[in-house]
C-alpha cells in the first residue's frame, strides 16, 4: 500500500513540475503581449504610487506583478495536476513530449518530375 501511495505522490509531483514548466514557457512565449500590457499598467501604477510611497513604489509594483505571475503559474499547475490531467493528453502540447504532429507532409520541388519513375526496373 505504501508503494502505491509513494508512486502516486511522485506522479503528482512530476505532473506538477511538468505543468509548471509548460505554463511558464507558455506565459513567456504566448503571453508576451500580455506582459507588455502588464508593464504598461505597472509603469502607470508606479507613477501614481510615487506620490504616496516615494521610496518603495517601484519595488511594490514590480514585486506585485512578479508575485501575480508566479502565483498564476503555480496555481494553474496545481489545479491541472490535482485534476489528473496529464500533459501528454493535451493535443497542443506535442512539442513537449516530442511527437511530431505534421498536418501536411513536405513536398519537394523535384517530386513531380521524379516520383513517377521506378529506379528498380
Amino acid at each position: 500500500m505504501e508503494l502505491v501511495q509513494k508512486n502516486s505522490y511522485f506522479g503528482l509531483i512530476k505532473s506538477f513540475l511538468i505543468w509548471s514548466f509548460t505554463l511558464t514557457v507558455c506565459l513567456l512565449v504566448v503571453g508576451f503581449p500580455v506582459g507588455a500590457l502588464l508593464v504598461t499598467v505597472g509603469i502607470l501604477a508606479t507613477i501614481i504610487l510615487q506620490t504616496v510611497l516615494p521610496a518603495s513604489a517601484v519595488l511594490l509594483v514590480t514585486g506585485s506583478i512578479f508575485a501575480i505571475n508566479i502565483s498564476i503559474v503555480l496555481i494553474g499547475a496545481a489545479v491541472l495536476s490535482f485534476k489528473g490531467i496529464d500533459p501528454e493528453q493535451v493535443s497542443w502540447l506535442s512539442w513537449l513530449h516530442g511527437q511530431d504532429n505534421l498536418i501536411n507532409a513536405p513536398v519537394y520541388a523535384s517530386c513531380p518530375l521524379t516520383c513517377q519513375f521506378d529506379l528498380d526496373s
